[in-house]
């Protein structure tokens, strides 16, 4: 019995959400809130966010994920450039395209004041890689022959879920506090490494008559109790609005001057996307890619005032 690339991809996305909303509480909301109305809970993209700097056995800056998702049969569509942020990214997208969007994005640490370079490498230096041998292989024969043995592409699932997470050793304490002064991106990925930055709600496709909108849906959110964006971006009728709730806050693990401690700091929290119609080679479709302005300002979601 063989199971398809794109089943392995559907496998490792739906590991990836149910992960994911064990940890942000206000998507379980989203989730509760639409399916209660009948309608259905897509995903526009997903985020990851990475470090373009020597990460041990890991590969560097996008090529972190980059290198899984081409054997997935995700292809890289666009580039981005946030200069001020000192950040570059790529988005790419499945054949399929009720398959989410994966928005991959790297800091330059290169760009960053000496200190905070070395805070930041001395922490990934010895980063070990978190796929197994017999995985490697496996992504190799699937990206080939575009499917496997449905226990070997099981396993692979398994092993994959797990590379998604913090790869390197706990962050000083001191080294997290000083960075996010300058970047709270860099805090955050010293924090949270491969996770998952953030899910996006397709409002396009929830099939909520009540909520037929991206306003109308985020008021349903804060009428919820979920605290949300100030500010949605974009124009009604424009080719991509957004907006997000604020993030959720965890407990986190730092290397203190007396050991390990824990401290609250953001994690993630869930965007919400609706997408208006372009043309593209004379037919209409909906616009997929990302509005750069936008995203920069969706970026600081993860700053709170407490850090």
């Amino acid at each position: 019995m063989k199971v398809t690339a794109k089943e392995i991809t559907e496998a490792l996305l739906e590991r990836l959400w149910a992960n994911y909303l064990q940890r942000v509480s206000y998507a379980r909301i989203y989730q509760q809130l639409i399916t209660e109305k009948g309608g259905q809970v897509v995903n526009d993209h997903i985020a990851f966010r990475t470090l373009n700097t020597h990460t041990g056995e890991q590969p560097e800056g996008i090529n972190a994920i980059r290198h899984i998702l081409s054997c997935l049969q995700y292809v890289s569509v666009q580039k981005y450039d946030f200069k001020k942020k000192k950040l570059k990214a790529i988005h790419f997208e499945h054949p399929d395209p009720m398959l989410p969007k994966i928005f991959v994005s790297q800091l330059e640490v290169e760009e960053l004041p000496d200190w905070a370079q070395q805070a930041i490498k001395q922490t990934v230096k010895d980063t070990p890689y978190l796929l197994s041998d017999s995985s490697i292989e496996l992504l190799a024969t699937l990206k080939e022959k575009g499917e496997l043995p449905r226990l070997a592409g099981e396993a692979l699932v398994h092993n994959l879920v797990q590379y998604f997470c913090r790869p390197w050793d706990i962050p000083k304490k001191d080294d997290v506090l000083k960075l996010n002064d300058i970047s709270q991106y860099a805090a955050w990925v010293l924090l949270h490494g491969n996770s998952v930055n953030h899910f996006t709600a397709f409002i396009n496709y929830q099939q909520v008559d009540e909520l037929p909108d991206l306003e109308s849906t985020c008021n349903s959110l804060a009428a919820a109790g979920v605290p949300m964006k100030e500010v949605l971006e974009g124009e009604k009728g424009s080719k991509l609005r957004q907006s997000a709730t604020q993030a959720v806050k965890e407990e986190v693990e730092v290397k203190g001057d007396d050991g390990i401690e824990k401290i609250n700091w953001t994690y993630a929290y869930y965007e919400l996307a609706e997408r208006g119609k372009v043309i593209e080679n004379g037919k209409e479709k909906l616009f997929s890619g990302f509005l750069g302005e936008q995203a920069r300002h969706l970026f600081d979601m993860t700053r709170t005032r407490e850090n």
